[in-house]
């Protein structure tokens, strides 16, 4: 009885909420080789893996994620998240969406996706970022983004925040220890789940100046 009491514990760790993840440290981060960590799901919803991403500039990402700019008379130059690189859905994709679920008669999805990678160094993003393309359809991204990375340990982290689901991938080089930039990683998942829901994802189109997702309050986070 006891042997099966343990085994059902260790099964309940296993299969923890990713909210619940943010509290490990990083030697604790699930991860695996870039050719086996999971990538984006669809479900049946073929037509969305034509939908586009696009590269989002850094102040994009601190207003996605509702967090405070850095302060311009600071003596610290650097920009938050230097290691990170974050794809956004295009307008093209916004509004198809919405096309998509008014001709299905609301079958069709309203859901986008968000993708943030936190590399282990900044170098390591500005290598990876030479290669990338700036905007590439969803159903490419597995193939080209995930498994394109060889010689790669990812960690994923997935959050359903009203009508965007965020994708978060820790990126390091195989055979690495640790995280270096787990403090990065750390406070980025913090702020997702920290996000209130987003009702209607088409404030992204006023992108970059941003008015309905505003990252002066953190609690303040909800699109209208």
């Amino acid at each position: 009885m006891e042997e099966k009491e343990k085994k059902k514990h260790n099964k309940k760790q296993k299969h923890q909420h990713p909210n619940q993840q943010t509290s490990k440290p990083s030697s604790d981060f699930s991860f695996k080789p870039s050719s086996e960590v999971k990538g984006l799901r669809f479900g049946g919803q073929f037509i969305v893996k034509s939908f586009t991403i696009r590269r989002a500039r850094p102040l994009e990402l601190l207003k996605v994620l509702s967090y405070p700019a850095t302060n311009k008379n600071s003596n610290n130059s650097k920009a938050a998240f230097p290691s990170t690189t974050a794809f956004l859905p295009t307008n093209f994709t916004i509004l198809a969406h919405q096309a998509w679920h008014t001709l299905t008669l609301g079958l069709g999805t309203k859901k986008s996706k968000v993708l943030l990678f936190v590399f282990e160094s900044e170098s390591m993003k500005l290598a990876v970022d030479r290669i990338w393309p700036p905007e590439i359809p969803l159903g490419e991204v597995n193939k080209k983004l995930i498994r394109g990375l060889n010689g790669c340990e990812m960690a994923r982290f997935k959050f359903r925040k009203g009508c965007i689901t965020f994708y978060v991938y820790a990126v390091r080089r195989v055979g690495n220890l640790g995280f270096s930039c787990a403090d990065d990683l750390k406070m980025i998942l913090q702020s997702v789940v920290a996000l209130n829901d987003f009702l209607d994802h088409t404030a992204m189109l006023a992108m970059p100046h941003q008015r309905s997702i505003n990252y002066a309050s953190p609690q303040v986070a909800m699109a209208h």
